[in-house]
């Protein structure tokens, strides 16, 4: 039963934060990158302010995996660097925390290279 709670709150906010960006495209004129772009410094503002940690620890995984939690790692990492090494932290914080998601990332891009290809759209 604690289980099918977790997916539950997971699913009801990344529900959320996916129905915010559906009414932003639906309802005004921002692009998807520009949506996407302020999912993720959102993210890091309630991040480094220390909100988005109570909305991580209730949702779990639907909070981390949307763009806002990518952001949120970014300025956790951030802070934790910054108590460590002092101000060079916030030159290695962000990029040593997220570095797991941006090599998913690339290494999805090239596999997805190796076995498609680009076509011209018509």
């Amino acid at each position: 039963m604690e289980i099918a709670l977790t997916i539950l709150k997971a699913f009801l906010v990344g529900g959320i934060i996916c129905v915010i960006g559906q009414l932003l495209i639906d309802f005004t004129k921002l692009t998807p990158a520009k949506i996407l772009v302020s999912f993720v410094v959102i993210g890091v503002i309630l991040g480094g302010i220390g909100v988005y940690e109570y909305i991580v620890e209730w949702g779990g995984a639907g909070a981390t995996i949307p763009l806002t939690g990518f952001g949120y790692s970014l300025a956790k990492g951030t802070k934790e660097a910054i108590q460590e090494e002092g101000i060079l932290g916030v030159l290695s914080g962000p990029l040593s925390s997220a570095s797991t998601g941006i090599m998913t990332a690339v290494l999805c891009g090239l596999v997805c290279s190796i076995f498609t290809r680009s076509k011209d759209k018509k």
